[in-house]
C-alpha cells in the first residue's frame, strides 16, 4: 500500500497536474476582519496622513498645559503684536498670547466634535434599530419625526436654540448632539432593514432569544461600519459648525478660546490685510482638522467595503 501510494505522488508530481499538499502546521492562521480592514486602511497614503495629524492635534489638546507657552488669559503689555520670540504667533488686540490660545483652542474643538457626534450617533442607532427591527407603524412614526427634524434649516434652528439656552461649550455640543441623529437613524435603519432577513437572525428569532440580544448583539455589529464612516465625518462638520457658530457670536465666548471665536476677532479689513497673523493660524488649524477627519473618513469606508476585503 505504501508503495503505490508512493507511485501515484510521484504520478501526480510528474504530470504537474495538482500541487504538493502543505502539511497543516505550515499553514499560517487567517487573517481576522479586523486585519483585513486595518492593512487596507493603511495601504490609503491620506488616510495614514489624516490619521497622523489628528493623532498630533489630539496629543496637543491634551497636553496643552505642558506645551503652551503662557496662559491663555494672561494680558501681556504688547497688544495686536506682530511674532516674535517672546511670541512666537504674536498677540490679540488684548494682548494675550496667541500660540496658547490656539493651542487650548483645540481642546473646544475635539470635543464639541467628539461630543456631539457620540450623543447624535447614540440617538439614531437606537432610534434606526428600533424603526428598522419592527417596521410597521413604529418604522412609520419614526421616519415621519426624522423627516420633520430633516425639514427645518439646521443652522438656523441651532442659532435659535443657542441664543434661548446661552452660548456656552455644554449647550453647543448638546444642541448639535440632539439634531444631528437624523442621517444615521436613516442609515441604520436602511442596513437593519436588510440584516434582519438573514437566516442567522431568523435562527436566533426562532430560538427564542430576546429582542434587545438580538438587535444589540446580532444585528447592530454588522451596522458598525456605515455608523463609524459617518461618524467620522460627522466630528469634521461638528467642528466647522462650531467654528461657524464661535465666528458669528454664538459660539464658545472669550476669553475661552476657539478656533471661530479667534476668527471673530479678526474681522475687519484693517486686521485681515495687515494682521495677518491674528486669523491665518487659526483657519490653518481649522482647515487642518477637518481635512485631516475626512481623509481618515474615506480611508474607513475604503478599508470596510466588501468589495475590498481581499
Amino acid at each position: 500500500m505504501s508503495m503505490a501510494k508512493a507511485k501515484i505522488e510521484e504520478s501526480l508530481l510528474i504530470n504537474n497536474k495538482y500541487p504538493p499538499l502543505k502539511p497543516i502546521e505550515d499553514l499560517g492562521e487567517e487573517e481576522s476582519y479586523l486585519q483585513l480592514i486595518r492593512k487596507r486602511f493603511f495601504k490609503h497614503k491620506l488616510a495614514v496622513f489624516g490619521l497622523v495629524v489628528f493623532t498630533l492635534i489630539v496629543l496637543t489638546a491634551i497636553l496643552a498645559p505642558l506645551i503652551a507657552p503662557l496662559s491663555p488669559y494672561k494680558i501681556n503689555a504688547v497688544f495686536a503684536a506682530s511674532p516674535s520670540t517672546t511670541h512666537i504667533l504674536g498677540t490679540d488686540q488684548v494682548g494675550r498670547d496667541l500660540l496658547s490660545r490656539l493651542i487650548y483652542a483645540s481642546r473646544v474643538s475635539l470635543s464639541v466634535g467628539i461630543g456631539a457626534v457620540a450623543i447624535y450617533v447614540v440617538i439614531g442607532t437606537i432610534l434606526g434599530a428600533i424603526a428598522g427591527y419592527f417596521g410597521k407603524w413604529v418604522d412609520m412614526i419614526i421616519m415621519r419625526i426624522t423627516d420633520i427634524f430633516m425639514s427645518f434649516p439646521y443652522l438656523m434652528v441651532i442659532l435659535v436654540l443657542v441664543s434661548i439656552m446661552g452660548p456656552s461649550l455644554f449647550n453647543i455640543i448638546l444642541v448639535i448632539g440632539l439634531l444631528g441623529w437624523p442621517s444615521i437613524a436613516r442609515l441604520v435603519r436602511g442596513s437593519v432593514l436588510s440584516i434582519k432577513e438573514m437566516d442567522y437572525v431568523k435562527a436566533s428569532v426562532a430560538l427564542g432569544y430576546s429582542t434587545p440580544k438580538i438587535v444589540f448583539q446580532h444585528i447592530l455589529p454588522n451596522c458598525l461600519a456605515p455608523i463609524l464612516v459617518n461618524a467620522t465625518f460627522g466630528i469634521a462638520s461638528a467642528i466647522i459648525l462650531e467654528a461657524s457658530l464661535s465666528f458669528l457670536g454664538m459660539g464658545v465666548q472669550p476669553p475661552t478660546a476657539s478656533w471661530g471665536n479667534m476668527l471673530n476677532e479678526a474681522q475687519s479689513l484693517t486686521v485681515l490685510s495687515t494682521q495677518p497673523w491674528l486669523w491665518i493660524p487659526p483657519g490653518v488649524m481649522i482647515l487642518l482638522a477637518v481635512l485631516s477627519i475626512n481623509f481618515m473618513g474615506d480611508g474607513l469606508r475604503d478599508a470596510m467595503d466588501p468589495k475590498n476585503l481581499k
